[in-house]
């Protein structure tokens, strides 16, 4: 407590010069606020993007691997790939599974696009995909309505299908969806689940297309393949993708790297795979975010760098035009150390108020970002407390220098300056 009485009177001494100059301090300020301001915007900016992409790809699964064929766009180009790979197949699910040790759970997927369904949509159609049972354990789906098919169903191709929250939606509105039927082309199909909401990318997440997975009609790897005929088949894999769970203890990255030899040597190198490991993606992202994370603080630091200069300008002036006081004050007892302490104590205090305003002002910038943009903005207390340290640090850096020059003036000259 004696501690903060000591300090009170130069507090007091402090905003009282600063609130004399109102314009001046505020424009000092500025190159506060705005530097503290652009680090908290860009560091909930990236926050935002981390959280998203940490739940995208804890959505896919940490412990799975991913494979996805690289399908012909036409003619020419499969009959290129036919003359060294035969695509994807069972064949290589069943190559998997006899020779790779530690799964825990693996399907193959059939995707197929609807050209009609009903009831209709105005929105994007709905994704069609096959998948056996165990999807449900390997991709973690939560059911929020009725129930994930089962080992009978898609033995007997059961015309039944479970609605991503988008496509149940978009397709049935917001009533009760399990019992009701869609139809997708010439099929329908009878609704016994609905999803909950899930995450979902905004960018191709490296050589995984990005599928809005909240707008999936997901049924029965068998009835898909028996009931749906597309269009384009002749230029589809048999299977355009593999899901599969890893054990516990189990290394996803190795596992996938001898997934990938023997896909390599059934498919003879012909490229027309990829396999993709999310724990392999979380590892990369990470090293990429810190990096951006660290480019981006530097970039804010200029702002505040420049914000430190002006206030040692601001500073050095005021020094000036305050000699006489400088010079009374050390005639009637103060110290040097008095004097550096008063000088001081105004720098932070600008640094402090603007720090406190650069906050705000990098908050309203952050949800004006998320508005306009429509990226996800997360203002954590850490890029908070980040903006706020550096600025305070920055004040007290830049206002040492001013207040040395000041305490070193000789008290008689300083009397006598006009």
């Amino acid at each position: 407590m004696s501690v903060l009485a000591a300090y009170l009177p130069d507090l007091y001494m402090g905003l009282s010069s600063l609130l004399v100059h109102k314009l001046r301090t505020l424009l000092t300020m500025l190159g506060m606020i705005f530097g503290v301001g652009a680090v908290v915007a860009m560091l909930s900016i990236t926050a935002g993007a981390q959280q998203e992409m940490m739940s995208y790809i804890d959505l896919l699964g940490v412990n799975n691997i991913i494979i996805e064929a690289k399908e012909a766009v036409d003619r020419n180009e499969l009959q290129a790939r036919r003359a060294i790979s035969p695509g994807l197949t069972f064949r290589d699910y069943r190559a998997i599974l006899e020779n790779v040790q530690g799964l825990e759970a693996a399907t193959p997927r059939k995707r197929f696009k609807p050209t009609r369904v009903l009831p209709k949509t105005s929105q994007e159609m709905p994704l069609l995909i096959g998948v056996l049972p165990n999807y449900e354990q390997i991709g973690s789906l939560k059911i929020v309505s009725g129930r994930f098919f089962t080992e009978e169903e898609n033995l007997h191709s059961a015309p039944v299908c479970v609605l991503g929250e988008s496509a149940k939606v978009n397709l049935l509105g917001y009533e009760e969806a399990v019992g009701k039927y869609v139809k997708i082309n010439d099929v329908w199909l009878q609704v016994i689940g609905v999803l909950s909401q899930q995450a979902v990318a905004d960018a191709d997440v490296e050589g995984l297309e990005v599928v809005n997975r909240n707008n999936l009609v997901i049924a029965p790897l068998n009835t898909v393949m028996r009931r749906f005929e597309d269009s384009n088949s002749y230029l589809k894999d048999e299977i355009d993708g593999v899901y599969i769970k890893v054990a516990p203890g189990v290394d996803s990255i190795e596992t996938a790297n001898v997934v990938r030899a023997i896909l390599t040597a059934t498919h003879k190198d012909a490229g027309d795979f990829t396999v993709v490991v999310p724990a392999h993606l979380l590892e990369q992202r990470r090293r990429t975010q810190f990096i951006f994370n660290v480019v981006m603080i530097c970039i804010a630091g200029i702002s505040l760098l420049v914000g430190g200069i002006g206030i040692m300008n601001i500073m050095l002036a005021t020094v000036l035009e305050r000699t006489r006081e400088i010079g009374i004050r050390r005639a009637i007892g103060a110290r040097q150390a008095d004097i550096i302490r008063q000088f001081l104590t105004e720098a932070v205090l600008i640094s402090i108020v603007g720090g406190l305003i650069g906050i705000g002002f990098g908050f309203a910038l952050s949800r004006v970002i998320a508005a306009a943009a429509g990226w996800s903005t997360v203002v954590t207390f850490i890029s908070i407390a980040v903006a706020f340290g550096v600025s305070v640090a920055i004040g007290l850096l830049f206002g040492i220098y001013p207040a040395v020059q000041a305490a070193k003036l000789d008290p008689i000259e300083a009397i006598r300056y006009e």
